[in-house]
């Protein structure tokens, strides 16, 4: 049986049938009905290992049904921190954080690296050489910032993000956008100078947009936090199998 793996985020939901490390088709759920969602996926197969890691907190009757449709139920979320002390990760950190390590520690394993997260929230994750966790950071998302600008100024317009910036804006919308687009690359130009010797890995919505102004070399890896829950779920399954 293959391993069925659910990332529900601040937005959306992912989920992704696995063969150990070999991810499927990925599937997108915005919406309430997310956990409806979850059980039309598995209605003509049962997983395995089902992972899900989870911005909101799974309650019992959830997690009671959850697992009576699978082999095994892992579950990351606020009130399930076993995954993250096992693997010597900071409990306080978020479930896709945690996932992310777990999938840079495996990749980049030697060397270490520096995980940025670009979602609605930014996040900045070190892991060092031997997948010690050396800590991490965390910051306004893009559009959060957007966002906050529109929100809690009374003058300021709500712009979207730009195709392309300015070193310095030459009018209002223009100034909001080359101020937050300018202040992240300063922020990731400023964290890879303290980190010289470590992987740029970037993940989450925004990745590409920033990975196509870095002159540096950087990984982008879209799915690095399904990767994460794909290693939970096949070291699950080789040490029960």
């Amino acid at each position: 049986m293959a391993n069925l793996l659910v990332e529900i985020g601040n937005t959306a939901l992912k989920a992704v049938w696995a063969d150990g490390m070999t991810l499927g088709k990925t599937f997108r759920y915005q919406g309430e009905k997310m956990f409806h969602f979850i059980d039309s996926l598995i209605e003509k197969e049962k997983p395995a290992v089902m992972v899900v890691s989870s911005t909101i907190d799974i309650t019992l009757e959830v997690e009671e049904s959850l697992a009576k449709k699978c082999g095994k139920l892992v579950i990351l979320d606020r009130n399930h921190t076993a995954t993250a002390t096992s693997n010597n990760i900071p409990e306080y950190l978020s479930p896709d954080r945690v996932a992310s390590v777990i999938a840079a520690r495996f990749l980049f394993h030697g060397t270490g690296s520096v995980v940025f997260d670009f979602g609605t929230t930014l996040t900045v994750d070190a892991i060092g050489a031997d997948g010690t966790y050396e800590g991490g950071n965390v910051s306004l998302g893009c559009r959060t910032r957007f966002k906050a600008l529109n929100r809690y100024s009374r003058t300021l317009p709500l712009v979207d993000t730009p195709l392309e910036t300015k070193p310095m804006g030459d009018s209002l919308a223009s100034s909001i956008e080359s101020g937050v687009i300018g202040g992240i690359m300063f922020e990731i130009q400023g964290y890879l100078s303290h980190f010289p010797q470590k992987t740029p890995v970037f993940t989450g919505g925004d990745a590409l947009y920033f990975a196509k102004r870095m002159k540096n070399s950087i990984f982008v890896i879209c799915n690095l936090v399904l990767m994460g829950l794909a290693i939970i779920a096949d070291n699950y399954a080789e040490k029960n199998g």
